[in-house]
C-alpha cells in the first residue's frame, strides 16, 4: 500500500508530486555583512528538490528583523541575485520552492543589528530566560523598543516588498512566518502585546498586524502564491497565549476567504490546533510537529490519513537526508542528524549528507 505521503497532490494553487514538504530551517550560512546566501545554498536546496514543496529558511524583510549571524535577507539586488541562483537550481531539479518571510522582532540583539540598534517589538517586554546567540556568543536579551504605529505600518510594507523581491528571485511563492514567538506572534500574544493603538488592546487589535501583513503580501504577488505559518499555543521564546483557540479561530476565519496557497500549522502545546482548525480552513493545510526530536514517517502518515492535513512538513530529517521521499518510499535507513553542524560553517553538515545513490556509488567503487 502506497504511503499517503507519497501520493501526488493537486490543490487549488499547488500541484505537487508528493505530500512531503521541507519545513523552513535556519542554517546561518549567509554572508553576515551583505546578507547574501552562501554559494552552497543553491546546491543545498537543489539536493532536496524531490520534496513536494520546499520552504526556505527564514529571510528578513528589513535588517531590523535579522535574528542572528548568517541570516540571509531578500532586500538588496545582491540578495535577490543570490536567491535567484537557488530557485534556478531547484527548478532545474524539478522542485517547487517558497521563500519564508521572517521578522524576529524582540528575538535578536544589538550585536546582530546595524549600528547596535535596539530590537523592535510590539511592546517593551524582555525575554528573561534563554540567551540569544550573537557573534560574541550567547548573551542575555535586552529590552526591545516598542514599535510606533508608523513603524508597524512600515514593516508591513517591508513584508510586501520582500514578497515582490521573492518573485523577482524566481520563487514560486512565499510563506509569512507567524509562528514560534517571532514578530507576528508577538503581536498575537497577550503577554507580548500591551499596545493601545490599532495593533493592540482587543483580540481584533492583536490580530490586526498579522492580517495586514498577509493582506499586503497577497495584494503584492497574488494570494495563490502566499502561505501563512502559525503555531497556536506554542510557548517557544516565552510566548503565553491566554486563549489560543479564540485567537486562532478568529485569525483563520479572517484569512480563509483570501484564498491563500496554504496554511502551515505547527502542532504544539495542549491546544489541538490541527483538529480544531482543519474544519475552518477551506484550502491546502500543511501539518507539522515541531518537537525536540525528528518527526517520523509514521507520524506524518497518521495526520494525512486522519484528514487533518493535506501535506506534512519535515525539518531535521531533511537536513540529514536530502532524498527523504526516496527513503520513505523504499524503507531505506536514515542518515544520522548531527546537531552541532546545523548552524554556520560550510559544506560539512550542509551539502555533504549522502543520498542513496551516493551510498550505492560508494559501494560499487569499493568493489572495483
Amino acid at each position: 500500500m502506497t504511503s499517503p505521503l507519497l501520493l501526488p497532490y493537486d490543490g487549488p494553487h499547488l500541484t505537487l508530486p508528493n505530500r512531503i514538504a521541507m519545513a523552513p530551517m535556519t542554517r546561518g550560512r549567509a554572508d553576515d555583512v551583505t546578507g547574501v546566501p552562501h554559494p552552497l545554498t543553491a546546491e543545498y536546496y537543489a539536493q532536496r528538490a524531490a520534496a513536494g514543496l520546499i520552504v526556505t529558511e527564514g529571510i528578513w524583510p528589513t535588517v531590523l528583523g535579522k535574528g542572528g549571524p548568517g541570516i540571509p535577507g531578500l532586500v538588496t539586488d545582491a540578495q535577490v541575485d543570490g536567491w535567484h541562483a537557488v530557485t534556478e537550481g531547484v527548478h532545474a531539479a524539478g522542485g517547487t520552492i517558497f521563500a519564508q518571510l521572517w521578522h524576529v522582532g524582540r528575538m535578536t540583539h544589538p550585536l546582530n543589528l546595524p549600528d547596535g540598534a535596539a530590537p523592535v517589538a510590539p511592546s517593551p517586554v524582555r525575554i528573561e530566560g534563554e540567551p540569544i546567540y550573537t557573534n560574541q556568543g550567547n548573551l542575555a536579551h535586552v529590552t526591545p523598543r516598542a514599535m510606533t504605529t508608523a513603524e508597524a505600518e512600515a514593516t508591513i510594507a517591508d513584508f510586501a516588498a520582500e514578497a515582490r523581491n521573492a518573485v523577482r528571485a524566481g520563487f514560486d511563492g512565499v510563506e509569512v512566518h507567524g509562528a514560534n514567538g517571532y514578530l507576528i506572534q508577538q503581536f498575537l500574544a497577550e503577554n507580548t502585546n500591551r499596545r493601545t493603538d490599532r495593533f493592540g488592546g482587543s483580540r481584533a487589535g492583536r490580530l490586526r498586524f498579522a492580517l495586514d501583513v498577509v493582506e499586503a503580501v497577497a495584494a503584492e504577488i497574488g494570494p495563490g502564491r502566499v502561505g501563512l505559518r502559525i503555531s497556536p499555543h506554542n510557548p517557544e521564546n516565552e510566548i503565553a497565549e491566554e486563549d489560543p483557540q479564540g485567537t486562532y479561530r478568529a485569525l483563520v476565519d479572517a484569512v480563509d476567504p483570501l484564498g491563500l496557497a496554504y496554511l502551515h500549522v505547527i502542532e504544539r502545546g495542549a491546544y489541538g490546533a490541527l483538529a480544531d482548525l482543519r474544519p475552518r480552513w477551506s484550502g491546502t493545510l500543511i501539518g507539522n510537529f515541531n518537537g525536540t526530536e525528528p518527526t517520523s514517517q509514521r507520524a506524518g502518515e497518521q495526520v494525512l490519513a486522519a484528514g487533518l492535513a493535506d501535506l506534512f512538513s519535515y525539518g531535521r530529517l531533511f537536513i540529514s537526508n536530502p532524498d527523504l521521499p526516496a527513503r520513505f518510499a523504499t524503507g531505506a535507513p536514515l542518515n544520522a542528524h548531527v546537531p552541532g553542524l546545523v548552524y554556520g560553517g560550510d559544506a560539512e553538515g550542509y551539502t555533504d549528507y549522502p543520498a542513496l545513490g551516493d551510498r550505492v556509488g560508494s559501494a560499487v567503487r569499493s568493489l572495483s
